[in-house]
């Protein structure tokens, strides 16, 4: 089976790929898990992991707490440095002020005190924020 070339202007390439190589999963395996779990869609689509990313598409990433909305604009099949991985994509800036926005709300909030092994009170508190934090 022929794969498309990974460099050009007409390049595709495999969506857990790409988002591996701009480095928004440290994986291709975690990244695989995100699209399968359905945090990820391609031009306002729900996607798999063999769907083919071009130039110019737009994809939405969420990694709660954060969402991100980039616009592809270059293929890359290696997985570099940060400069390199930002050069393959442009973030909108609406999706940039509504990362800012949680980043300052999160940062404005106290940090949880936890002294020793959390009550099951306190255990189904945590758990019931981190299902809410998921959806």
């Amino acid at each position: 089976m022929d794969h498309p070339p990974a460099s050009g202007g007409s390049a595709a390439l495999r969506l857990d790929k790409w988002l591996w190589a701009a480095r928004f999963f440290k994986t291709r395996g975690l990244a695989a898990e995100s699209i399968g779990a359905g945090r990820v869609s391609v031009n306002g689509e729900r996607a798999k992991a063999a769907k083919h990313v071009k130039p110019g598409d737009t994809l939405e990433i969420r990694r709660p707490p954060c969402e991100h909305v980039v616009k592809v604009l270059a293929i890359s099949d290696k997985r570099g440095n940060a400069t390199a991985a930002q050069a393959l994509y442009e973030e909108t800036p609406e999706s940039r002020a509504k990362r800012e926005a949680v980043a300052a709300e999160m940062k404005a909030m106290p940090a949880p005190v936890f002294k020793g092994r959390p009550t099951k009170r306190d255990r189904r508190v945590l758990e019931k924020f981190q299902r809410h934090q998921d959806d």
